[in-house]
């Protein structure tokens, strides 16, 4: 192994700074930074009608001669007995429902196709629906994970951390919810922090509490105390993101939750999570019908509350390994079905949330990338609207990692170029280029080439390209180690957005006044 002076490492890291240097005076891929992505390729069409018919038909089947068990709320169960579901009581606050074929979805036929969500810094306002596609952060994971201290609980200062780098990439157009769990705060109040940390740190549209009523309350709350009470009367300024426990169950905790969200004209996304073999069907197929089953009900109930409130179908389908039981992301079956809902979602006419950047690797190695790259072409190329855990998850969503964030950000920065196709036209056939110089003569110098040269092609703000001579006196840094080095940059250099002094007064007087209310709880 060759060793390094000192001497050599002066001058290695003179190199990267001149590299850096350059590399940022390039400003490359400017002409691709949008707050969201308006697609222009065609999303992929696996299934014929035919076959999507079969699968409507046995959620319906599952729908009308199984049922969804829904459990301690009655305000819920009332709304769907109103809206002609058939309720049977079962034991204590637990009642199953069934419904007609075709009373779902007509239920969420008054759903809009498309809706904006509108943030902060108008700029950043995404539009979920239709052709867009939004990339938000990973979610929900307790851990946290760098080269430098290893796997730990995550804390409030790395969820801040993360909304610094989730604001400073182009290529993220969300800030994202729980972007990992701040274990050092009481339970009850963490979500007072959360919220504000993303209103402080972020001037892109994010995702509210929804593990309590009240906290999807104070949430929503806050909104108001930033946008004004008429605005967010009007319009759609925060989403909550909100499970089914699956198979077939919707809990109180979760449909109060949505009918909070909704009863203010808020968005909400409803998504199973559904693991083959142990709470879904082994097979896709099976599992996308009860996946419809699930979301589409959770749909629905917005719309019993307040009809035209946005909501967002999801989806959320895992493989399992049949050896030991766990999880596995990644994998091309769930893939297959990602591209499927994508179909049923144009169906219905609703926006869709699936799949992301998914991996069981514990570092951000080769697994992790090959896993993350089936699942989130698997997104894009379904024509999801809106794929949350675009960037940072690993260990099968247990760990956020502060290096893999920044790959799966370097990745959502290739999806961009990828996404926006291609047009044919005179100038992109470049034929006079070729007239130029003619047969066996190069284009360096082509007026085509120099007018084209800046932006014909995505350039990555991560890879090394140069040839391995040049790597290797340039220090043989991997991709991990560039990865490490550019996040302590952004961190370093990020600048919040600037907030109104009155208003962040105003969000600081609400949250010390609610944790007041109440004493600190760990559970």
């Amino acid at each position: 192994m060759t060793m390094l002076t000192d001497s050599d490492t002066v001058k290695h890291t003179r190199r990267r700074v001149k590299r850096d240097s350059r590399r940022k005076a390039r400003v490359p891929n400017q002409h691709l930074e949008v707050p969201y992505i308006q697609r222009n390729i065609r999303p992929y069409e696996l299934l014929t009608e035919a076959n999507l018919d079969k699968i409507e038909a046995a959620t319906d089947q599952i729908l009308s001669e199984i049922g969804i068990e829904f459990r301690d709320d009655p305000v819920t169960v009332e709304l769907f007995r109103e809206a002609g579901g058939h309720v049977t009581k079962l034991a204590g606050e637990t009642w199953n429902i069934k419904f007609e074929p075709g009373l779902i979805q007509k239920l969420v036929s008054t759903a809009p196709e498309t809706f904006t969500q509108h943030a902060r810094n108008p700029a950043n306002s995404v539009v979920i629906g239709g052709d867009t596609t939004v990339f938000a952060p990973s979610y929900g994971s307790p851990f946290v994970m760098d080269m430098d201290k290893g796997r730990r609980y995550g804390t409030i200062s790395d969820f801040e951390n993360f909304i610094k780098l989730a604001q400073s990439s182009p290529w993220l157009h969300h800030s994202g919810g729980t972007i990992c769990e701040p274990t050092d705060l009481p339970v009850n109040k963490r979500h007072l922090d959360m919220v504000y940390a993303h209103i402080r740190y972020s001037d892109r549209p994010f995702l509210g509490s929804i593990t309590a009523p009240e906290r999807a309350a104070d949430s929503i709350q806050m909104c108001r105390i930033l946008f004004g009470e008429e605005f967010v009367n009007n319009h759609c300024v925060i989403m909550g993101n909100f499970n089914s426990t699956s198979p077939l169950v919707w809990d109180g905790v979760s449909t109060m939750g949505i009918r909070t969200y909704a009863e203010a004209g808020q968005a909400s996304i409803h998504l199973p999570f559904l693991m083959g073999g142990a709470v879904c069907p082994v097979t896709i197929p099976g599992a996308i019908a009860q996946n419809l089953a699930e979301t589409l009900v959770g749909c629905a109930l917005t719309q019993l509350v307040r009809p035209g409130t946005p909501t967002v179908m999801g989806s959320f389908i895992t493989s399992m390994s049949m050896r030991s039981g766990s999880p596995t992301f990644g994998t091309p079956e769930p893939a297959l079905g990602s591209l499927v809902m994508g179909q049923m979602s144009r169906r219905f006419k609703l926006p869709l949330r699936c799949a992301g950047n998914f991996s069981t690797s514990k570092v951000a190695d080769a697994q992790a990338t090959g896993q993350g790259v089936m699942s989130m072409l698997s997104a894009v190329q379904s024509g999801a609207n809106f794929i949350l855990h675009s960037a940072g998850f690993l260990d099968g969503l247990l760990s956020m990692s502060y290096e893999k964030f920044v790959m799966d950000t370097d990745l959502c920065g290739a999806l961009h170029a990828y996404l926006n196709g291609l047009t044919v036209d005179e100038d992109s056939l470049g034929v006079e280029s070729l007239r130029v110089g003619g047969p066996g003569e190069h284009l360096f110098g082509t007026p085509h080439t120099m007018s084209h040269y800046e932006t014909a092609y995505w350039d990555s703000s991560l890879n090394d390209d140069a040839p391995y001579e040049t790597w290797h006196e340039n220090g043989a840094e991997d991709a991990l180690s560039r990865a490490n080095r550019q996040w302590k940059q952004t961190l370093a250099e990020y600048q919040a957005p600037p907030l109104d002094e009155t208003i962040n007064q105003a969000l600081l007087d609400f949250m010390a006044e609610r944790k007041a209310s109440m004493p600190d709880s760990w559970f």
